[in-house]
C-alpha cells in the first residue's frame, strides 16, 4: 500500500508497506519501504526506513502519511499494531535534514503519540492517519479512520508540534451506514483552478474540499466544504449509502494517497493494485502488488474531482 508521499529538496519520496522477508502480506512482518525519484518515472529503491521493533508497532508498521511542517521539516505519522492487536499512531522523525534522500528516520521517544481512547471505539479499527493541514486556530489537524459501535468516522485530532495530540470532541465526518473507513485523505480543490493547493498554508476563499475513503475494495470521495467554525467537513450532497459515493477509479485501485507537489504546484494521487496473481506466483517472482499510475488532481466541477492522467 501507498503510505507516505512527499517532495523534499528536489527529491520525490514514496514510502510503502513492504515485507522484507518474502513477497507475502504477513501479519507482524510489515515494514516501510522507501524509493526516491527526481522525475516520478525512474525510481531508486533504498533501504527500509522502519521495521516493527517497538512495543507500539511490534505487529507491524502499517499505513500512514507524510507532512511537511511550516519550517520545511518532514515528519511521518503511521499506524502501529501492538501485541494485543491495539492500533495506535506513531511519529517518525528524520535524523539528518541535510540528506535529501532522508535515508534514516527515528521513532519518537513518546510513541505512541495517539492512542485509541475514544468511547465505543474498536481498538483494532483505528488507523491510517492523514497528512496534516492547518486548522482555523493555526494548529495542525489530522484525521484517523475509525470504527465505533454505532458508526464509522474520520476522527479529528489537533496539535501544535506533532508530538502531543488532542482529540477534537467531534469527528471531521462520520456515517452510520458504512463499513470501516481506511486510508482517509482530505485536501482542498478550487473550481476552475488548474493547480493543486497546499494544505500547510491558508486555503483561498471559494475552495472546496474532498474527503476520500477506502471502503468496500474501492476508493470513494465526497466534495464539500471545510466549515471553519464547526471544524468539520460538510458534503455538498448528502449520500446516505457510501457505496454510491463518487469513485476515484473504477479499476483495481485502493488505499490511495495524495500529496502536494511543490515543484510543479499540483496535487498528485497514487493508488495500490493488488493484481490477480496467486500467492505461489508472488513468491516465485519475488514481489506482490504495484502502485498504479499517478493522477494529477486539477480542480473540481459539478461536484467531481477533475483528474488528468
Amino acid at each position: 500500500m501507498v503510505c507516505g508521499l512527499m517532495y523534499y529538496k528536489g527529491i520525490y519520496h514514496n514510502f510503502y508497506q513492504y515485507n522484507p522477508h518474502c513477497a507475502l502480506w504477513c501479519w507482524g512482518d510489515i515494514a516501510w519501504g522507501h524509493s526516491v525519484s527526481t522525475d516520478l518515472v525512474n525510481w531508486i529503491q533504498l533501504e527500509p526506513v522502519i521495521e516493527p521493533d517497538n512495543p507500539s508497532d511490534i505487529d507491524g508498521c502499517w499505513t500512514g502519511s507524510a507532512t511537511i511542517l511550516s519550517g520545511g521539516q518532514p515528519v511521518i505519522l503511521y499506524t502501529g499494531v501492538s501485541i494485543d492487536n491495539c492500533q495506535v499512531q506513531n511519529l517518525l522523525l528524520p535524523r539528518n535534514l541535510s540528506d535529501p534522500y532522508l535515508r534514516e528516520w527515528t521513532k519518537a521517544g513518546n510513541n505512541p503519540v495517539i492512542q485509541p481512547v475514544v468511547p465505543g471505539l474498536n481498538r483494532s479499527c483505528f488507523r491510517d492517519p492523514t497528512t496534516g493541514w492547518i486548522g482555523p486556530d493555526g494548529l495542525w489537524r489530522i484525521a484517523v479512520g475509525a470504527q465505533l459501535y454505532s458508526y464509522t468516522a474520520a476522527l479529528l485530532y489537533k496539535s501544535e508540534d506533532f508530538l502531543s495530540w488532542t482529540r477534537v470532541d467531534h469527528p471531521l465526518y462520520s456515517h452510520n451506514l458504512s463499513n470501516m473507513w481506511e486510508c482517509p485523505d482530505f485536501f482542498a480543490v478550487l473550481p476552475g483552478y488548474n493547480s493543486g493547493l497546499d494544505m500547510s498554508v491558508a486555503i483561498p476563499r471559494g475552495a472546496k474540499h474532498a474527503l476520500k475513503m477506502s471502503v468496500g475494495y474501492f476508493d470513494k470521495y465526497l466534495i464539500g466544504v471545510y466549515d471553519l467554525k464547526r471544524d468539520a467537513f460538510v458534503p455538498d450532497t448528502i449520500v446516505d449509502d457510501c457505496r454510491l459515493w463518487l469513485r476515484i477509479d473504477y479499476g483495481n485501485f485502493y488505499a490511495s494517497k495524495s500529496f502536494f507537489d511543490s515543484k510543479k504546484g499540483r496535487r498528485i494521487i497514487w493508488g495500490w493494485s493488488q493484481e490477480a496473481d496467486c500467492r505461489s506466483d508472488d513468491v516465485a517472482k519475488g514481489w506482490a502488488g504495484i502502485h498504479v499510475s499517478k493522477f494529477a488532481l486539477i480542480g473540481c466541477a459539478s461536484y467531481h474531482i477533475g483528474i488528468m492522467i
